[in-house]
């Protein structure tokens, strides 16, 4: 980026042809790449789904391991009012989540606290709503914690923000065609 920004620079402050053209091509190459991406990722958007759910879940096993990680599962669940990947059930990958027997986890049959329902009437976070949340029958789950996963709330939200996602990279398309 650095390189393309200061060819297109100096080849505009010194009238240079030679870098005048580098600029051009390159932002060119990067617009039809831009633009290809957005074509595959159409195409093969079961695919990205797959890719999606794979990542989380990975994701979900490695909570606790590492804080970063552990703060952007959190904010992406309480975004979209979301839990696990498909399900609150996906948290059966955690070991300190899991249901099984052997799990003496304090955690065991829970989902962390960005899963739970926010009341409006509370202040201070209850970071031990979700304990033992997915031991409850599916009727009691869906009102301590989110029952849907986040691969769906995802694709709902994008699907209902579509025209703003399609004016952003038509908008950036069209900027770098300017420049280019």
């Amino acid at each position: 980026m650095f390189i393309l920004g200061f060819a297109g620079c100096i080849g505009a402050l010194r009238e240079n042809t030679f870098l005048l053209k580098f600029f051009s091509v390159f932002l060119g190459i990067i617009f039809f790449l831009e633009l290809t991406a957005g074509v595959l990722a159409f195409v093969f958007k079961d695919w990205i789904k797959d890719q999606l759910y794979f990542f989380i879940n990975n994701n979900i096993r490695a909570y606790r391991d590492d804080i970063d990680l552990q703060n952007l599962i959190d904010f992406t669940q309480e975004y979209w009012q979301c839990c696990g990947a498909f399900g609150a059930d996906d948290w059966n990958l955690n070991i300190y989540f899991n249901c099984t027997d052997s799990n003496a986890s304090r955690e065991r049959c829970g989902v962390p606290f960005s899963c739970c329902t926010k009341d409006p009437a509370e202040d201070v976070i209850n970071t031990q709503c979700g304990y033992d949340a997915r031991q409850k029958p599916e009727v009691d789950q869906q009102i301590v914690i989110y029952t849907k996963g986040c691969v769906p709330q995802f694709e709902k939200w994008l699907q209902d923000n579509l025209t703003i996602v399609a004016g952003i990279f038509i908008g950036i398309a069209l900027l770098q065609r300017d420049i280019g």
